[in-house]
Formats: C-alpha cells, sequence, structure tokens
C-alpha cells in the first residue's frame, strides 16, 4: 500500500461556514461535484463561500473507475426548477465566479445540453455580474450539443482530458483521447471569445514524457487554462494510487506549461479542476477577448 505523504494532509475547515453554505445547498435541494466526488479540497473552497454545482445528477451513466459519482442509480428525469434554485443559490452565496458542472447523461439526446444553457441563463439573470464556467462531460462527440453551449457564451467552457491516452481503457472505458481534444478545438473555432480550460490528474501511472506530450497537445487545439493534481483513490473499490508525485515536479509542469503559452497553470497536489477557479476574472483582465 502507497502511504500518503505530508503535503497531501489538509487543514480542517471552519465548520461553521462550511455548514452555512451546506445549509444554502440542502434548502435549495442542490448537489455540488465537492461532496459527489470527495473532494479534497471542500473545507477550503465551502470556507470561502464557493462551491462547484453538479447539475442533472447525482447519478451517472458512465462508470469511470477513478470516480466517486455513483453510477448504480438510474438517472432521473430533468428538473426544470433546477436552473432557478442554482441562480438562487448563486445570489445568496454571493458568488463572483460559479462553476456548473454534470453528471454525463448519454441518455439525453442532447447529453444534456440544455440543462447548462437554462442554467447559465438563470444565473445571468439573477446575479448578471457573476462570471460562467461550464465544466462538461464529451457529450458523446456530439457537436450540435456543444454549440448549444457555448451559444449561451459562458466564460470558460472546461473539458477535462483527465489522463494519458495510454491509461484511457483502464482509467476511462467510456470516454475517448481524440474525441476530449476534438471538443476543445471546436469549442475554440466556435467561439474564440470563450477561454477553454482542461486537468489531467496523476500519479495512475503516467510517465513525464506522456505528461509533457498530452500538454503539447492541448496546446495544439489552443487550450487556454490547464489544472493538474494527483489522483486520490476515494475507496478501495476504486483505482489505486500507482504513486504520489511531489510538490517539485508539480512546479516544473506548471513552469513548462507556461512555456508553452497557456494562460494560466494551476498544478499541485491537491489540485482539481475548479480548484481556484475564481483566479480566471484577473486572467479575463490580463487577455481580455
Amino acid at each position: 500500500m502507497v502511504v500518503k505523504p505530508e503535503w497531501l494532509r489538509v487543514k480542517a475547515p471552519q465548520w461553521e461556514r462550511v455548514g452555512n453554505v451546506k445549509e444554502t445547498l440542502r434548502d435549495l435541494a442542490l448537489n455540488t461535484v465537492c461532496e459527489e466526488a470527495s473532494c479534497p479540497n471542500i473545507g477550503e473552497c465551502f470556507n470561502a463561500g464557493t462551491a462547484t454545482f453538479l447539475i442533472m445528477g447525482p447519478a451517472c451513466t458512465r462508470a469511470c473507475p477513478y470516480c466517486d459519482i455513483d453510477f448504480e442509480k438510474k438517472p432521473q428525469a430533468l428538473d426544470p426548477t433546477e436552473p432557478t434554485r442554482l441562480a438562487e443559490a448563486v445570489k445568496r452565496l454571493r458568488l463572483n465566479h460559479v462553476v456548473i458542472t454534470s453528471v454525463n447523461r448519454d441518455d439525453l439526446p442532447d447529453e444534456g445540453a440544455s440543462q447548462f444553457v437554462h442554467c447559465i441563463d438563470a444565473v445571468r439573470t439573477i446575479s448578471p455580474q457573476t462570471t460562467i464556467e461550464v465544466l462538461i462531460p464529451d457529450l458523446c462527440g456530439n457537436w450540435d450539443a456543444l454549440a448549444t453551449i457555448l451559444e449561451a457564451k459562458p466564460e470558460v467552457l472546461n473539458h477535462n482530458t483527465e489522463t494519458v491516452p495510454r491509461l484511457y481503457r483502464r482509467v476511462r472505458p467510456q470516454g475517448d483521447y481524440q474525441r476530449s481534444l476534438e471538443l476543445l478545438k471546436r469549442s475554440q473555432e466556435l467561439a474564440p471569445s470563450v477561454y477553454t480550460k482542461s486537468g489531467l490528474m496523476v500519479g495512475l501511472g503516467e510517465t513525464d514524457t506522456e505528461i509533457r506530450a498530452v500538454m503539447g497537445d492541448l496546446r495544439e487545439v489552443g487550450c487556454d487554462i490547464l489544472t493538474i493534481g494527483q489522483y486520490l483513490q476515494p475507496t478501495q473499490k476504486h483505482l489505486s494510487v500507482d504513486n504520489f508525485i511531489t510538490p517539485t515536479q508539480f512546479d516544473i509542469w506548471r513552469e513548462l506549461g507556461e512555456s508553452l503559452g497557456f494562460l494560466q497553470v494551476v498544478s499541485s497536489p491537491l489540485t482539481r479542476s475548479s480548484y481556484h477557479a475564481e483566479q480566471v476574472r484577473e486572467l479575463m483582465k490580463r487577455y481580455p477577448r
């Protein structure tokens, strides 16, 4: 068994602040990926009054062996009140930047694109000053669905590559590396004013050379923002950690990413796709579109 190193220890959260966020989420019957996916930064983010909202869930139509989101329950019909409730939470929590993600909904004709749009529109109506990031699945390669989401003009379109091509069959058996790259490429082409973003998990047996190759591929398709973080095994039934990457190596990847032309690289052991996502507001001032 691989022993978790000291640098992965998380400070205890201020539970009073966490409780306030949780109370809002429960009152409005909303899911967050922070809770559903057992994110290690939940204390820090909830203390800061932020959350990544998980829509159309919590049941997922895929069974990725690294992910702690439930795939055994049957997905439910979309709730038409969800966008309004989500927007109300954004208002109550006074969020400057909101991240909206979803489970995979391969059972829906548009893979859930319309619900993303309804959520974006609802937030724009009730909290127009809030910038919006959508973290979307690969939509099964439905590029009409992608265009639908982009027409709603989120500030950031995020889609995670997650791992290196060699490990896709084991880590993302229902995903496709080239399809994920194509999604990011088409996003740039369809809506050049929208910043694109992707994320990688490390510690699953990939090599430094493979990580560098993926970073190069992401820049080839015009990806603007990159996150790199350590994979942590949610439970014993999930994929085990192959190795723990040192903070020094994460710094090396961050410096490499910046040299490749990414506008922002967030790379550290505890980085997750939405970690410090609000920093994009400063990026938008430096690199306006």
